[in-house]
């Protein structure tokens, strides 16, 4: 983590340093544009008055010419520093998810939030101090989308984790071109319009404008009407009335459907900002060679059935929209008229959408999927001591040495756990904040990393392709009438249904039947684990009933228990968040509502906070 931490803060520090300097060379041309202005100024009064004409038309012209210069020095200038800046975020961004100050980040992926999944709302994948808040680099919308289905998927194959692991492990050594592929995507600002949407136009067909005939009028009618026009007032060898019957007959032509043709034309144009951000992010892929199969599937998928370049295409396109841009000035209205420049753009756009519009859809989850790959290669560079896991196609596999929750960073507690044949389901008691929920959700959470084919916050960890299901979090739902003890029996059905589907299931169940009376949560749970190990499923049961500790015994081993404890010292309790063997043998309830300013009298609370 050092290392990294390292590099960030020194390209925070260069960055900083050469924004400053471009601000600083900014001004000076600022000031240089004022100067000549009052030069021009003074040079147009002076010389308009003791020279001649040819001298101050000179004069003017020079200094118009400088002031240009200096205006698009003053632009490039600007631009240089916004790319400076963005990258200067980027590695900010980069600190904090060391630090652990990435909670304030503003993309939380509430979008993606689904309280029907099968664990998502449980493990913190979404929302404030989600996975995807720490871990989100995409800025594009079907990036998101694919880091968000990434992280909520289970992989059919061993051999789609570990296409993905390679891919990662390369693009986590890319650290610089990361960082461009990113700031690309940041540069030109906000998609515009639904981007959904824009892959539907590029599906859609106005016929009418891919008929030959069609072309064929559009393109000759503006040629014979300036010939007309030439032969008419320079030649003089027509009536004028014949150019200007032409440009009646093209005016008319542009006030028909003149709506739904601004329609047309706009619904390509307000996604302008898009189309320029995903060529510039083409560019860094395209001209970069990987080495891993998964970034060369992906690369290959950017070209069309003859072989051109996603880039080649798009290119094509954005000079489309910004043909569209001139129609949008008033000046521009009478060369709309003389040239027919709306069908012109139609005409184009058709012709672009039947030879190209088949592939956008491809092209842009392809720069999706890396935008994801590149979110989740973080992990890797930022904590190279992380173990990549071990993905076993043997059933019910699960163990790891010194596991802990990812995000928690420096305030991680590392146990161990092991499943084998002979125990599937562990029981996990303790007392109130002890660890018992975050044990779980470390569990599931670097479950979840793994499939992604990320590393995990582990010395080492192997594990199956197995469906996660939890029950942990379950809340009223008023808008549904749903109380929350319906919620988990909802919950606990959808996990027993999916065990009889013969797949392989690993549950984690916080707590379950806490919204009825002692004696039947107690039955209850206990029937629930004993079928849950019936169908074969494999995980963990967290509770503060100890008598479930009997399962034990009763299922000869097959059901293990291990607990979290605190310790009191000076009038205050303590936790190490370590997993030990057995039965919980300490209570803190008691203990604890007495730290609440209740009075429980004259009970008396011994060093494990029984009475």
């Amino acid at each position: 983590m050092k290392p990294s931490m390292e590099i960030y803060r020194k390209r925070v520090a260069c960055y900083t340093k050469k924004s400053e300097r471009i601000l600083q060379e900014i001004h000076k041309v600022s000031r240089l544009r004022i100067l000549v202005a009052i030069a021009a100024g003074i040079s147009a009064i002076f010389l308009s008055k003791s020279r001649g004409n040819v001298i101050t038309w000179g004069v003017g012209l020079l200094f118009a010419a400088i002031f240009s210069y200096l205006i698009y020095i003053h632009s490039d200038l600007k631009k240089k520093n916004q790319y400076i800046c963005i990258l200067n975020e980027i590695n900010q961004n980069s600190l904090k998810r060391l630090t652990g100050e990435w909670k304030s980040f503003e993309d939380r992926g509430e979008a993606f939030q689904n309280g029907e999944h099968a664990y998502s709302m449980d493990l913190d994948i979404f929302g404030q101090g989600s996975l995807f808040q720490w871990i989100n680099t995409a800025h594009r919308v079907l990036g998101r989308r694919k880091l968000a289905q990434i992280l909520t998927s289970i992989p059919k194959s061993k051999a789609e984790i570990e296409k993905k692991q390679t891919a990662i492990q390369e693009l986590s050594k890319r650290r610089w071109w990361r960082q461009r592929f990113e700031a690309a995507a940041i540069e030109i600002g906000e998609e515009r319009g639904d981007i959904d949407n824009l892959l539907g136009w590029s599906k859609g067909e106005e016929t009418i404008y891919s008929k030959t005939w069609v072309i064929w009028t559009f393109r000759l009618l503006p040629l014979l009407t300036v010939i007309m026009l030439l032969l008419a007032f320079l030649l003089k060898i027509i009536h004028y009335y014949i150019p200007l019957a032409l440009l009646l007959f093209q005016f008319i032509l542009l006030s028909v459907n003149s709506k739904k043709r601004g329609q047309q034309l706009d619904s390509i144009y307000n996604h302008k900002n898009s189309i320029k951000v995903y060529g510039k992010m083409l560019k860094h892929i395209e001209t970069t060679s990987f080495r891993s199969q998964q970034l060369q599937e992906l690369k290959e998928n950017l070209k069309n059935e003859k072989g051109l370049s996603a880039l080649e295409q798009l290119k094509r396109l954005e000079g489309i929209v910004d043909r569209i841009l001139h129609r949008n000035n008033t000046a521009f209205f009478p060369i709309n008229i003389l040239l027919l420049w709306d069908y012109q753009c139609l005409v184009a756009i058709e012709d672009w959408k039947k030879q190209s519009g088949i592939f956008l859809e491809t092209w842009l989850q392809t720069l999706g999927e890396i935008e994801a790959l590149c979110s989740l290669a973080l992990i890797p560079h930022d904590y190279p001591h992380w173990c990549l896991p071990h993905i076993e196609e043997t059933p019910f596999v699960f163990s790891a040495k010194a596991i802990g929750h990812p995000l928690l960073t420096e305030k991680q507690v590392c146990n161990d756990i092991a499943f084998d044949g002979s125990n599937r389901v562990l029981l996990i008691t303790g007392s109130n904040m002890s660890g018992k929920s975050t044990f779980l959700r470390t569990l599931g959470f670097n479950l979840v990393l793994a499939y992604a084919g990320a590393p995990v916050c582990a010395q080492f960890m192997e594990c199956s392709l197995m469906h996660i299901y939890t029950c942990m979090r379950i809340s009223d739902n008023l808008e549904k009438s749903i109380s929350s003890f319906y919620g988990e029996l909802l919950r606990i059905k959808k996990i027993v249904e999916a065990t009889k589907e013969k797949k392989q299931i690993f549950f984690l169940l916080d707590e379950i039947f806490k919204g009825t009376n002692s004696q039947d949560r107690h039955l209850g749970a206990k029937i629930l684990i004993q079928q849950l190990y019936r169908q074969g499923a494999l995980g963990l049961v967290s509770t503060h009933d100890l008598e479930l500790g009997e399962m034990e015994q009763e299922s000869g081993g097959t059901i293990k228990n291990y607990h979290f404890q605190e310790h009191y010292e000076d009038n205050q309790i303590y936790f190490d968040y370590r997993l030990r063997p057995g039965i919980s043998k300490t209570r803190n309830a008691l203990y604890l509502i007495k730290m609440a300013g209740v009075e429980i009298g004259d009970i008396h609370l011994d060093e494990n906070g029984r009475n």
